[in-house]
């Protein structure tokens, strides 16, 4: 047999070879991209839920047809709990929707604030003036008390639970006092001050008689401010009593009675049968990733500065 005819069963046994090998490195190939691209889904898909889930994409409050809006107030009233910025942006977004027939602010409170709450109030009856076919009705969960009521009487009706809690229409200023403490401790205090005032109420020095009259005084105007707005807001409605203004606070079913809400009733109850449109939309603005990013960022910041503090300098 002739050299060609013996090398030709070779170079076709090498081109098979060649032919599988390539074959096999193209479904490699085809394998690792399908893989790639499940991949890319999955972490699209995790990516996607983790930011809905944590409130990055916030509430539209979009709906196509007629609907109650639903704004929440829940927790202290503080800058860094539910402040009044979140709420009232909250209120603005539910009152501007074309299709809102009414909105509730469903409270469920325990106060906090006399300024945040006072912004809120303040803003709930601007928004009212705005928008006078659009009623703004309050629904309380466990407990409405102190600046949480101090919002509340804002609204057209205040709707209650006959078990909930409500009133506390009063001003507290609360601290501790150490200096027996440090007496026994052997612990002296030294407390340099610019300023007669400046070290108010300081807890480690004895009560100053001038001060406590001023603090107890300032109280009583807040107090003042706090009564007439109830006064305000509630008008005949309210049956006021020698405890009304005292601080006490009264089950939701014993509220109706004084005058301090209107009646029972429930989200759902209060939008069906008050409002007339049963379809409930959250226009409540949560706080997104982005926001607890920035929160942690800034007590990270305050706690790089707590040497200065150690040193006794503060910045109020």
């Amino acid at each position: 047999m002739s050299e060609p005819e013996k090398s030709a069963p070779a170079n076709w046994e090498r081109g098979v070879l060649e032919k599988l090998a390539l074959s096999a490195i193209q479904e490699q190939r085809r394998s690792r991209h399908w893989s790639i691209l499940f991949k890319t889904l999955g972490f699209l898909y995790l990516f996607i839920i983790l930011f809905l889930a944590a409130g990055w994409f916030g509430s539209d409050g979009v709906s196509i047809k007629e609907h109650t809006a639903l704004v929440d107030l829940q927790g202290e009233i503080a800058s860094d709990k539910a402040s009044a910025d979140s709420v009232i942006a909250s209120l603005q977004s539910a009152f501007d929707d074309k299709k809102t027939k009414g909105v509730i602010l469903r409270i469920n409170s325990p106060g906090g604030s006399p300024v945040q709450a006072g912004q809120i109030h303040d803003e709930i009856k601007r928004l009212r003036g705005l928008h006078p076919d659009i009623p703004l009705y309050v629904v309380v969960d466990d407990i409405c008390a102190s600046g949480g009521y101090y919002v509340a009487v804002g609204a057209d009706k205040i709707f209650v639970d006959k078990a909930s809690i409500v009133g506390s229409i009063g001003v507290l200023m609360d601290g501790f006092g150490f200096t027996q403490t440090m007496q026994k401790l052997g612990v002296e205090r030294r407390l340099l001050t610019a300023g007669e005032n400046k070290g108010f109420l300081d807890p480690f020095s004895p009560v100053d008689p001038k001060q406590e009259a001023y603090a107890k005084q300032m109280l009583e105007e807040i107090h003042g401010q706090f009564i007439s707005v109830v006064r305000e807001g509630r008008g005949k409605r309210l049956k006021e009593t020698p405890e009304m203004f005292s601080g006490l606070v009264w089950s939701g079913e014993k509220s109706i009675q004084l005058g301090l809400a209107d009646g029972l009733g429930n989200v759902e109850s209060v939008a069906r049968d008050v409002i007339k449109a049963k379809d409930i939309v959250d226009f409540t603005q949560h706080e997104g990733l982005a926001e607890r990013l920035a929160g942690r960022l800034g007590a990270s910041m305050a706690k790089a500065l707590t040497p200065f503090e150690k040193a006794g300098v503060t910045l109020r």
